[in-house]
C-alpha cells in the first residue's frame, strides 16, 4: 500500500475519532497496526494530523474564540462562555500533563493500557448517562466556573490513553449538571488550546523524525484529518440530543474486543 493511501486512511480515522467520545487513540493504534505503519516516523505522523482535526474545530468556532479575546466593561458577568471558563477547565490537565508527559508517553501508550481506557472510559460514560443528574446547564454559556473547573478535572482522565477526552469531559459534564450537548460543545472549545499545546510540545519532541521527504505524507494525513474533522463535528452535534452517551460505551466494549482479537489472539 502506497505511503499517501495510508496518510488518508489514517486522516479519516483521526478526523472521525478526535471529536467523538470513542477513544482516537485506540482507533490509530489498531488502524496503523493493520496498515503494518508503525515505528517513529508513525508516531510522529499521528502528531501532525491530530493538528489537522484541532485546526477543524477552530475554523468551525473561530467567531466563538474572537469573542472570548474581545475584553470589554462587564466582560466576566456576561452571560456567556468566557475565556476564564476555558482556562478553568485546562488547568488541570495542563499540570498533570507537563508533571508526568514523559512518564504518559513511555509507560502508557501501549495496546494493553488502551484497552484499559476504553472499558473504563465506556463504563464512566454509561454511569454519567444513568445518574440523571439535574440539569442547572442547558447550553454551553449556562456553564458555571465550577462546572467548567470540574470539567477540567475529568479531563485529566483523558492523559490515559483509551479514555478519550471527549468521553471524559462529556461524562463529566453530564455528572456537574451540564446537559449533554452542552458538555460537548464545551468540550470542543477547550480541546483546541489544550490539543494544540501538546501537539506542538509533541512535534518538537519528535523534531528528528520531521523530514522533507515525508512532506506530502504529512501534509496529506493533515487535510484528511481537517476535513473529515469538520464534518464529523458537524454531524456529532446534530445528533448528540438524539443519541445516548451508552450508544458509544457499547461501541468501545466492541473495540476492545476487536482489539484484544486482533493485537493478542
Amino acid at each position: 500500500m502506497s505511503d499517501i493511501l495510508i496518510a488518508i486512511i489514517m486522516g479519516i480515522v483521526e478526523g472521525l475519532t478526535e471529536f467523538l467520545p470513542v477513544s482516537s487513540t485506540g482507533h490509530m493504534i489498531l488502524t496503523a497496526h493493520l496498515l503494518g505503519f508503525e515505528g517513529e516516523k508513525a508516531k510522529t505522523f499521528e502528531i501532525v494530523i491530530q493538528l489537522g482535526a484541532v485546526l477543524a474545530v477552530f475554523v468551525l468556532y473561530w467567531r466563538r474564540f474572537l469573542g472570548m479575546l474581545r475584553f470589554k466593561p462587564g466582560y466576566m458577568q456576561e452571560r456567556r462562555a468566557n475565556i476564564v471558563h476555558v482556562a478553568l477547565a485546562m488547568a488541570p490537565a495542563v499540570v498533570i500533563g507537563l508533571a508526568l508527559h514523559s512518564l504518559i508517553k513511555t509507560y502508557l501508550f501501549g495496546p494493553e493500557t488502551v484497552l484499559v481506557g476504553l472499558v473504563a472510559g465506556g463504563i464512566l460514560m454509561i454511569v454519567a448517562e444513568k445518574s440523571r443528574r439535574k440539569v442547572t446547564a442547558e447550553t454551553m454559556d449556562d456553564i458555571s466556573y465550577k462546572q467548567a473547573f470540574g470539567i477540567g478535572v475529568f479531563q485529566c482522565l483523558a492523559l490515559w490513553p483509551g479514555f478519550s477526552r471527549s468521553g471524559s469531559t462529556i461524562s463529566g459534564g453530564m455528572l456537574l449538571g451540564t446537559s449533554q450537548k452542552a458538555a460537548a460543545e464545551f468540550t470542543f472549545i477547550v480541546s483546541v488550546p489544550i490539543m494544540f499545546a501538546a501537539t506542538i510540545l509533541d512535534l518538537y519532541k519528535s523534531r528528528e523524525y520531521l523530514s522533507v521527504e515525508d512532506m506530502g505524507l504529512f501534509i496529506t494525513g493533515l487535510v484528511s484529518a481537517f476535513v473529515v474533522a469538520m464534518i464529523a463535528v458537524v454531524t456529532f452535534l446534530n445528533l448528540i440530543k438524539r443519541l445516548k452517551l451508552s450508544w458509544f460505551a457499547y461501541y468501545r466494549f466492541v473495540l476492545a474486543a476487536i482489539f484484544i482479537y486482533v493485537l493478542f489472539m
